[in-house]
């Protein structure tokens, strides 16, 4: 494995283990100012939207979150690259019953400044059946 793909690696996990810890800051650090997520029935949503989320989830008023990422392939070009993985992703709302999600994902990285980071992402994560 060579030092570009395990740093996107490196980038998966802290951004794991950001978001089980509800560190908001840490995550936004670790996406491009243009970031987009692709989600199935919404519409696109951007960095700054994706900053409010957190901001509610930091004040309580949303669910806690706990993922696990199975990456199953990192590819490398110049500046950018692409990862796809099987990703699991438990909602726990305050007073409810928690909901998982599960799916692939197909992420684009931009290295900036020499590092990293989260551009693009797009995941096909559908609800599990209990």
């Amino acid at each position: 494995m060579n030092s570009d793909e395990q740093a996107i690696r490196d980038v998966v996990a802290k951004w794991m283990q950001a978001t089980q810890a509800t560190d908001g800051q840490t995550i936004l650090s670790l996406m491009t100012d243009d970031a987009v997520f692709l989600r199935p029935g919404h519409p696109p949503m951007r960095k700054a939207e994706f900053a409010a989320g957190l901001r509610a989830q930091a004040h309580g008023s949303s669910p806690r979150f706990e993922g696990q990422s199975e990456i199953q392939e990192v590819q490398v070009t110049g500046e950018w690259a692409f990862m796809w993985s099987n990703l699991t992703v438990t909602a726990y709302p305050q007073g409810g019953a928690p909901s998982t999600r599960k799916g692939n994902t197909l992420t684009v990285f931009r290295k900036q400044d020499g590092k990293w980071l989260l551009a693009r992402d797009a995941n096909m994560l559908a609800p599990v059946q209990s």
